[in-house]
């Protein structure tokens, strides 16, 4: 093979990217791959909003040079001068049946598309396999930031112990900006919409699913298990509120949406000592001293904590036309130099294939790590518990919390404005199930007077 070449399924932010980088910048990645990589068949139903239908092949010539152009993407998988099928369409159907497509006519295929690989990787990476081809993702997780190589290659003589990460841009701008103005949830996503930063409709991001989808990925690569997007405790960031974020500054800590998967014992609802892999999304308090505290704005970040390495911090655009393209335009720099090498063994997520030696510890037995339900983890906690200004409120908490032997690290209690008062509290590490039954004890007080704010603590690479 003299020069890769590349199919592209889409002309969206992304698609549109990849084009864009390779024709204006295809030296670099030919220099390092050691032969050309030309876009030859491009898929798309319009070009800078003009149908493709309608559009004169001299107006589309310049927008995608000398690649053929369609509007079908199965015509791109079906071309047979395509080595490689880049996909960029999004959601589920018809990339799923196109990704299947295209391992089935026996082309590689790269795709930045998360959910789809989430939800039904699974099926994806056995054909792959079975096929022995190449089903690149780097840029499905972190943008232009190389966490799959990071996971898959740079920590492979390490144990995970844990990944936590900020993996979502809009809900990172959202928190960020309510922070630095004490704004509003309702009025900073406002803003993040007009600039471009979220949809139209905005729950896939600040619900929590997209950054499921990442995590889903990651510790399938990090733990060597199937892809379990099914089994992720999701929890969105819609009912933070600036006086939450004032009051975690004053504990010493910031509000960041996290997505985290981490190797630990069942805390208590299990025994208190089986082994198991919890993977959540939600809000949490991380200490403002450390480094993840600081990524603001659209950035991502992730840290990754290993033995024996200790914890190594990845940050970078986690977004983006340019981002997303250059970690597409590295994978097809990685299929090429496979084809090139002879390489039949594709380099995939091991999803639980390896075989567990039953003599090894049961931390070193990836493979068969159970989940962890949210129930089972055990962490600090923040509360915010709004109640009558009378005396002896606090005393009757306290008793509350004592008779399910939750201590307290930390209160704030301020000035009375009006009859409610809220009382914010820290507290010490505690498994969630026994802080659910306090919490339902807390609520029937008749002084406490509406919904208590619970939000986990982690003191991330400090445990």
């Amino acid at each position: 093979m003299k020069t890769l070449k590349v199919g592209i399924c889409g002309l969206g932010t992304v698609g549109g990217g990849v084009l864009s980088l390779l024709r204006r910048g295809g030296a670099e990645p030919a220099r390092r791959l050691g032969m050309p990589v030309k876009v030859v068949h491009v898929a798309s139903r319009s070009l800078n909003g003009e149908p493709v239908a309608s559009m004169p092949q001299s107006k589309a010539r310049p927008l995608v040079g000398a690649a053929k152009l369609s509007t079908d993407p199965f015509a791109v998988v079906d071309d047979p001068q395509v080595d490689v099928v880049v996909e960029t369409l999004g959601g589920f159907d018809p990339a799923r049946q196109l990704v299947a497509r295209a391992l089935e006519a026996g082309k590689h295929v790269v795709t930045a598309n998360k959910a789809l690989l989430a939800e039904h990787g699974n099926e994806l990476f056995e054909l792959a396999r079975q096929k022995n081809l190449q089903l690149a993702y780097e840029a499905a997780v972190g943008g232009g930031i190389p966490l799959i190589k990071v996971l898959r290659e740079g920590l492979a003589a390490n144990r995970i112990d844990y990944i936590a990460g900020i993996i979502n841009g809009t809900g990172n701008y959202i928190l960020s900006a309510m922070a630095a103005g004490h704004r509003p949830f309702a009025e900073v996503l406002k803003e993040a919409q007009d600039r471009g930063y979220a949809e139209a409709d905005p729950a896939f991001d600040i619900e929590g699913t997209d950054a499921a989808h990442k995590l889903t990925i990651m510790a399938a690569i990090a733990f060597g298990i199937p892809l379990r997007f099914n089994e992720v405790y999701i929890e969105g960031i819609s009912r933070i509120t600036p006086e939450d974020i004032a009051y975690a500054g004053e504990l010493g800590y910031r509000i960041k949406h996290l997505g985290i998967a981490r190797r630990s014992a069942a805390g208590g609802a299990a025994g208190g000592d089986a082994e198991g892999l919890s993977m959540r999304v939600h809000p949490a308090l991380v200490p403002a001293s450390a480094l993840l505290a600081q990524i603001d704005g659209i950035g991502n970040g992730v840290l990754v904590g290993a033995s024996p390495l200790g914890p190594t911090l990845y940050n970078g655009p986690g977004a983006g036309g340019d981002a997303t393209a250059s970690a597409v335009v590295a994978d097809l720099v990685d299929i090429g130099r496979d084809v090139m090498s002879g390489a039949t063994r594709p380099r995939l997520p091991p999803l639980g294939r390896y075989e567990v030696d039953e003599s090894l510890p049961q931390a070193e037995r990836d493979a068969s790590l159970p989940s962890l339900g949210i129930e089972d983890i055990e962490t600090e906690y923040y509360l915010r518990i709004p109640v009558q200004d009378k005396l002896g409120v606090m005393a009757r908490i306290s008793s509350v919390l004592e008779a399910h032997a939750i201590s307290i690290e930390a209160v704030i209690q301020k000035e009375a404005l009006s009859d409610t008062v809220p009382i914010v509290l820290l507290t010490h590490r505690v498994p969630e199930h026994r802080l659910n039954d306090a919490l339902t004890a807390l609520q029937s007080l008749p002084e406490v007077q509406g919904n208590i704010t619970r939000i986990r603590v982690e003191n991330l690479g400090s445990e």
